[in-house]
């Protein structure tokens, strides 16, 4: 501190040297010193938006209904109704925005149902050409190409061109859990994740 004082004010000790001459060198003793605050409210920036994505509280309950192969039981249900809002102020262009879902077994106590017994079909709440929705996906129990039940990630929505799907879109599926006629009784349960993703080009 000291040092760069001196250089900062060698101009003038120069001139005192000058005047002092041989009484003898000046010398400068630290008085005192004291401290100032600094203070400085930064205000917020303006809410600029988000992509988020939501879930109505609650749980999707499956009860039995009729099944029209005797081997067979069936259980059916509704997903709680999922939400995605796009509120930013700058959407990427050419980006996309999906949902999926992926079910993990449903377990009661050492009983366990692989969740290829879990299919759904979704269906939008929010209706426009903006945003699509999943195709149906039917259990391993079922025919068809896609019975592949929720082991995997599956699209629930999709928003090909996330600049034109902008603001809020809900969407459910009904789902529909098969499993063979001898499956141990009990109080099951499982989850299925829903997740966000964006994709940009």
């Amino acid at each position: 501190m000291k040092k760069g004082l001196l250089a900062r004010t060698a101009v003038g000790l120069v001139g005192g040297a000058l005047l002092i001459g041989a009484a003898g060198a000046a010398v400068a003793d630290e008085i005192g010193n004291d401290d100032v605050d600094v203070t400085v409210d930064i205000a917020a920036l303006p809410d600029a938006g988000a992509l988020t994505l939501s879930v109505a509280p609650g749980s999707a309950v499956l009860t039995e209904g009729e099944s029209a192969d005797p081997d067979q039981r069936v259980f059916e249900g509704t997903l709680p109704t999922v939400s995605v809002t796009d509120d930013r102020d700058a959407i990427p262009a050419g980006s996309a925005w999906y949902v999926t879902g992926q079910a993990s077994a449903l377990t009661s106590g050492d009983a366990s149902i692989d969740p290829g017994h879990l299919g759904w079909k979704p269906k939008l709440l929010t209706q426009s050409a903006d945003v699509a929705e999943g195709p149906d996906v039917d259990t391993v129990l079922d025919g068809g190409p896609n019975n592949v039940g929720l082991v995997d990630a599956e699209f629930l929505a999709i928003a090909f061109d996330a600049q034109s799907a902008a603001g809020t879109w809900d969407a459910t599926a009904d789902l529909l859990l098969k499993t063979p006629k001898n499956v141990t009784p009990g109080s099951y349960s499982g989850t299925i994740t829903l997740t966000l993703w964006e994709e940009l080009s």
